[in-house]
């Protein structure tokens, strides 16, 4: 239990579902359960080694979320997990359903996410890695049949990417600057990166509403952004994660066929 939660679970969840959700357009239901469980690995192989970064970070702190910090589980444990789930992770990329091209896609997403905690988290590139990573889960499951993604897809995902980011910081912005942590969002400050954030899913709703001619996703992406401002910080990656899910949901149901054709 300690070890899930040191993975950040409930994001790590979030990002396997949009893969299981996203891969069910395009392939039956039991490739789609192995896309997802590839893609399951990769996150947890994200989420450990930002614990593992920030573990002293964390215990000066008092950071009572983080199992790691708080000693109910050592460091040689998660190192150890990370190590073997990673090696799955490249077993289940490249020679999985995803396919070469779409594993190697794929497992440049997950370099991003560890490069993110290791070096971006600290500089003004901090929402690069989030980007690259977002575009990349999309269009290496398009790969996987042999689709070349269309750019509105990688775009979309690359829009969530960085919303995802802004929003995820804006709980621990006081708490990064003191610890010296400057990305783009502790420069920018809590509210200027509510507002990018909430203006990249107003962005991502009318461009899905362009695509799929669903027509409240625009007037949702505007209720977001309004949301933003008013929910407690603690809960605006929660919304930008319930958000994406919404997203990807429509996308499959109303528009998988403009992105089903083979190059």
């Amino acid at each position: 239990m300690h070890l899930l939660r040191t993975s950040h679970f409930g994001p790590t969840m979030a990002v396997t579902l949009i893969a299981f959700l996203l891969a069910q357009a395009l392939w039956p239901v039991e490739t789609s359960a192995l896309i997802a469980i590839t893609i399951f690995t990769g996150q947890l192989c994200v989420g450990w080694t930002n614990d593992l970064v920030d573990s002293e970070l964390d215990r000066s702190q008092g950071r009572r979320n983080k199992p790691l910090a708080q000693g109910l589980i050592v460091k040689e444990t998660v190192i150890y997990a990370t190590y073997t789930t990673l090696a799955i992770c490249v077993g289940l990329s490249l020679f999985g359903p995803l396919g070469l091209r779409g594993g190697l896609v794929h497992l440049l997403g997950v370099g991003c996410g560890v490069t993110y905690n290791f070096y971006f988290k600290r500089n003004v590139f901090s929402p690069l890695p989030y980007a690259i990573a977002f575009a990349g889960l999309p269009t290496s499951i398009a790969l996987s049949k042999g689709i070349f993604p269309p750019l509105w897809l990688a775009l979309a995902g690359g829009l969530l990417g960085i919303s995802a980011h802004f929003t995820n910081v804006v709980k621990d912005i006081d708490e990064d600057r003191l610890a010296g942590i400057y990305g783009l969002p502790q420069l920018l400050g809590a509210r200027n990166s509510q507002i990018i954030g909430g203006c990249g899913f107003v962005l991502v709703a009318l461009l899905l509403q362009v695509v799929t001619q669903v027509k409240f996703l625009l007037p949702l992406g505007l209720l977001s952004l309004a949301l933003l401002f008013f929910i407690p910080k603690k809960y605006a990656f929660v919304l930008s994660m319930l958000l994406a899910i919404l997203d990807v949901s429509i996308l499959v149901r109303y528009g998988a066929e403009s992105f089903s054709q083979r190059s």
